[in-house]
């Protein structure tokens, strides 16, 4: 799918002339595609010194850089303004922001729930109700997990049925963080629906994630995930269950999408309950059972076809999703996810001089960009706190050498490709979030969190002078800059610094581990170690002695930390 691009070139590689989507034949002031060849061709003929001199024009204006924005000092009444535009541009009947096709948005949500972290009601509550209105089905798939693309509608209805990795990572990650905040059970099932989606479809054996699922299947769009309500009956044999599901998921016997039905929970567990005479425990534990029927048999269907293909980049989004929930929900299986995911783009994409973005079927090639450093950046500081092993520590520093060495502007920020890719007309760097965020703002969360590790203002002030530059746009159009809002509010915030040390397996050592498993922390960085520390590790470790002789935890901030302590009690005090 997308949108095509013709671009017409000199033989130098300059281009001259260009567009997206030609019809076959005119139409809506469109010229066919055959006019604007046969066009193109004539005026090759005929005029090829004007398109020569137009396409050295185009190449001027596209090489001609902006000027670099003065900076901005960064106060926290940013972050406060770019939040009343979020809520001005609310869709409060429906959730989220815009009408038709909705995208979920998962940055500006992720900006939000940290908003709400530090007490903000409205900011919170925008955020669960964006949330709750996608759990609820439709673009969210209720039998298998996982969420499709974008929505048709305003309602989040009807799916664009393709399943993408970058979105199911952002999402998932988003779910866990409102589950935190929460405490909502929804929230937390959305979470590991999802995560259960992407172990059981669309990971390799080796521990890669693969890119997408296809919205269509034997021709049809959708065909894989629809339902009537004969099928329904046929599958739940007992009617009363049938029809217990039947209330539950809206099917109707004319459908909601082309004379089928896209799965939605209508009624909640209580009505469901009185209606059916079950508790309401009987009921959720019933349609948890109904939901499994079905999904075992939609497994015998011809499956949408999937895009293997690894990308560095989507994988990163994906490996913080796993480390975080594993870490957050106590499930090793997550954690487990996550390192056979970072030793595979390890072991399979990073050579000795450079990170490369794509592997199939057993090759890697094409050089890696910007996203794909800072995304794994991150992506391996989320698994190091979830598993202290200081390789994943040692990897991090080592990729953000690479991002300084090839990819650093001198007037600032970095550019999108390496100092050593392909020649192109112009070195991209692209500030803006789509649906993926931004390389820049990757690499400004990742150097803000590192120089918290290690003690590096000269790495602050890089990503802050960033962030500065580009608070113009931020605050001009902020839903297009979420991730740089996030990264905002982190440099914005006072980081806790926490350093256990101890042997893992101690009990005393788990305890004081515990707390940081509740609760939402998105100001907080760890690193926990056996003492003495091993190389490798962050400077955060160093120089810091055990404390009455068993496992100690300090909280710190700027490197200056309180006093040590040895309970989880004495910690979370510290930490409040």
């Amino acid at each position: 799918g997308g949108w095509p691009m013709s671009v017409f070139l000199i033989p130098n590689g300059k281009p001259f002339f260009g567009g997206t989507y030609f019809p076959p034949v005119r139409s809506h002031n469109l010229p066919a595609f055959r006019e604007v060849l046969e066009g193109v061709v004539r005026l090759w003929k005929e005029d090829r010194t004007r398109l020569i001199s137009r396409s050295e024009e185009l190449a001027r204006s596209l090489q001609n850089r902006p000027a670099t924005p003065s900076e901005i000092e960064l106060t926290p009444e940013l972050l406060a303004q770019a939040t009343r535009t979020l809520i001005e541009d609310y869709d409060w009947q429906n959730g989220g922001w815009g009408s038709a096709p909705k995208f979920p948005q998962p940055m500006l949500i992720e900006f939000l729930l940290r908003r709400g972290s530090r007490g903000n009601e409205s900011n919170l509550k925008i955020a669960t109700h964006v949330l709750q209105a996608m759990a609820e089905g439709g673009m969210y798939d209720l039998l298998g997990g996982g969420f499709a693309r974008y929505s048709v509608d305003p309602t989040w209805l009807i799916p664009h049925f393709e399943k993408m990795l970058y979105d199911n990572a952002q999402l998932a990650l988003v779910y866990l963080h409102a589950h935190q905040l929460t405490a909502n059970p929804v929230f937390r099932k959305v979470t590991e629906a999802t995560l259960d989606f992407i172990l059981r479809e669309m990971t390799h054996p080796q521990g890669g994630f693969f890119s997408s699922l296809d919205a269509d299947s034997e021709g049809e769009e959708g065909k894989f995930y629809l339902w009537t309500q004969e099928e329904i009956r046929s599958v739940l044999t007992d009617p009363q269950e049938a029809e217990l599901f039947i209330a539950a998921f809206g099917v109707s016997e004319k459908g909601n999408f082309e004379g089928k039905n896209i799965l939605r929970r209508v009624q909640d567990d209580r009505v469901l309950a009185e209606r059916f005479d079950y508790s309401v425990d009987a009921t959720a534990d019933k349609l948890t059972s109904l939901q499994a029927q079905l999904l075992e048999v939609r497994s015998h269907r011809v499956r949408p076809a999937t895009d293997d293909k690894v990308l560095v980049s989507w994988n990163s989004l994906m490996l913080t999703a796993f480390a975080e929930a594993g870490r957050m929900l106590e499930k090793q299986e997550y954690i487990d996810a996550a390192i056979k995911n970072a030793n595979f783009i390890l072991g399979n994409m990073l050579t000795e001089a450079m990170l490369l973005r794509s592997w199939r079927e057993g090759t890697a090639r094409h050089a890696a960009y910007l996203e794909d450093h800072a995304g794994l950046v991150l992506g391996l500081l989320s698994l190091y706190q979830a598993d202290p092993d200081p390789t994943w520590y040692q990897e991090a520093i080592r990729l953000t050498q690479l991002m300084q060495e090839h990819f650093a502007d001198p007037d600032g920020g970095f550019f999108d490709t390496r100092n050593d890719q392909e020649s192109l007309l112009y070195r991209p760097k692209d500030l803006q979030d789509n649906a993926l965020p931004s390389g820049n703002a990757l690499a400004a969360m990742a150097l803000l969190q590192l120089a918290a590790y290690e003690g590096r203002p000269d790495w602050r002030s890089q990503a802050e002078r960033m962030l500065s530059t580009n608070l113009g746009m931020m605050l001009r159009y902020p839903s297009a800059f979420g991730q740089w809002l996030c990264a905002l509010d982190y440099a914005l915030s006072p980081v806790k610094e926490v350093a256990i040390l101890g042997d893992p397996a101690d009990p005393a050592t788990q305890k004081l581990l515990k707390p940081l498993m509740t609760g939402y922390h998105p100001h907080l960085i760890l690193a926990a170690s056996p003492y003495p520390p091993p190389p490798g590790t962050p400077t955060l470790l160093h120089d810091r002695g055990l404390h009455k002789g068993t496992s100690t935890a300090y909280v710190c901030k700027d490197f200056v930390c309180q006093y040590p302590v040895n309970t989880p009690e004495e910690l979370l005090a510290q930490l409040k």
